[in-house]
């Protein structure tokens, strides 16, 4: 009896272990950076990057071709990376956050800003239309 309840408890020691690490994973974001930013202000946190702001900017538009329009230092889910927004090709602004250590891209997302603002312009547009003049 003694050996089931110790099997018993280290089931669910583990499955209570499991649970809390996949609730961390759900704080920390959906992507890890090489340089832990901490509770930096923004004048130190250049102090910690390893790459330069253009080689950022490169690597973003290696991975999503553009134009630049503009790059940041920033403290993303208490990792150190560039924020970097490029109009592609199609008009469409995408985000891309590329790793202050080690340059490698973490994330490509259409910059939300641009979405909500394109959802704006587009009710701006049907408002008019159905009225006769």
């Amino acid at each position: 009896m003694n050996r089931v309840s110790t099997i018993l408890f280290s089931l669910a020691l583990m499955a209570m272990f499991a649970a809390g690490a996949a609730a961390k994973d759900v704080k920390k974001g959906d992507f890890t950076g090489s340089i832990k930013a901490g509770k930096n202000d923004e004048a130190a946190l250049s102090d910690l990057a390893k790459i330069s702001l253009v080689s950022a900017i490169d690597a973003a538009l290696k991975q999503v071709p553009g134009q630049a329009l503009r790059a940041e230092l920033e403290n993303e889910n208490g990792f150190l990376v560039y924020g970097v927004e490029i109009v592609s090709a199609d008009r469409q602004v995408m985000e891309v956050k590329v790793d202050a250590g080690n340059g490698a891209i973490l994330k490509t997302a259409a910059d939300a800003k641009d979405s909500e603002k394109k959802g704006e312009k587009q009710d701006e547009d049907h408002e008019g239309q159905g009225k006769e003049d």
